[in-house]
């Protein structure tokens, strides 16, 4: 049988859609798989911050079109950036083992959080990030930083900005590790919901693909993403809003507990929501933390953000 995944241009796009062709083709041996690459409008509009162009979908759904139109069987996404509800007619088909989770600090001078000098500039190009980096550090000041992520390290290494702050398994999977300053705590820089993990997103009546793709699913990560997930869905949210959150999952007897912490914050970092819970049905857990969230004032918080980035 033969497989076409689509694919973003970026080399970590690529590189995890190779990981997944590779995974599937040691579970299935005799598997043919091609990749096809195509740009999204995340790629292609690069001047811009990204909740000025819109926040869901930027990077999805071009490669969305083509499942749908039949021209590929799957397409790989970082799950950070995949919108919490599908398209009618798609599916995740697996979500294998995650990675690492936390962000990481760059810096050329080798500044960690508590070293920035005040007033320098740290890039990034997440409101979650720069709004919990301001929680922390409200002395520095951040600006958007977009591009692939080796144009993004570029810039750091350059000079350009004091310091820069990634997702912590992109630099891994790309091999570019030796670069992280400081691995932040995630006390200080709480997750995207489902960072650290990849979608393999499929037609949704693709029975032969479907069943390819359950080797490398990993049951662990899948609850504990669809817990994140959730509670940015009961929230509302985007993934350009800054909504943070984390799921753990431990084996107690018979049952699997989820462990969740979700946050809400505000754009200077000066408001938060904070809430955690456990349970053993991610799509419930996610819902309640949510509500309890919105109980507590988060949904002034993501008003009072959208009105900013309107203004």
């Amino acid at each position: 049988m033969k497989l076409i995944f689509a694919t973003r241009p970026s080399a970590l796009a690529r590189w995890q859609t190779q990981w997944v062709i590779a995974a599937l083709k040691a579970a299935h041996p005799g598997l043919v798989c091609e990749e096809k690459i195509i740009a999204t409008q995340g790629d292609k509009i690069l001047d811009k911050p990204l909740p000025e162009i819109g926040g869901k979908g930027l990077f999805t759904q071009e490669l969305e079109s083509e499942l749908l139109s039949g021209a590929v069987h799957c397409a790989v996404h970082s799950l950070k950036d995949l919108p919490v509800e599908n398209p009618d007619g798609l599916t995740v088909g697996c979500v294998p083992v995650r990675s690492e989770v936390r962000d990481a600090l760059i810096s050329k001078h080798r500044y960690s959080l508590e070293t920035l000098p005040t007033g320098v500039l740290v890039g990034t190009s997440s409101l979650r990030r720069a709004a919990q980096l301001l929680a922390a550090r409200p002395d520095v000041t951040t600006q958007s930083l977009r591009g692939n992520v080796d144009t993004r390290l570029r810039k750091a290494l350059e000079g350009q900005y004091d310091a820069i702050i990634l997702a912590g398994a992109g630099l891994i999977r790309l091999g570019l590790e030796k670069y992280i300053t400081e691995w932040l705590p995630l006390e200080v820089m709480l997750p995207a919901p489902g960072q650290g993990a990849l979608a393999v997103q499929c037609r949704a009546d693709d029975e032969s693909t479907l069943s390819l793709l359950a080797a490398l699913e990993d049951d662990s990560t899948r609850k504990a993403v669809t817990a994140e997930r959730q509670f940015l869905l009961g929230l509302g949210g985007g993934c350009a809003v800054p909504v943070a959150a984390y799921a753990q999952t431990a084996d107690r007897g018979r049952q699997t507990v989820i462990l969740l912490t979700g946050l809400v914050i505000s754009l200077d970092g000066k408001q938060a929501v904070k809430v955690t819970g456990q349970g053993t049905d991610a799509i419930q857990l996610g819902n309640e933390l949510a509500q309890q969230s919105i109980a507590q004032g988060a949904s002034d918080i993501l008003k009072l953000v959208t009105y900013n980035w309107l203004l």
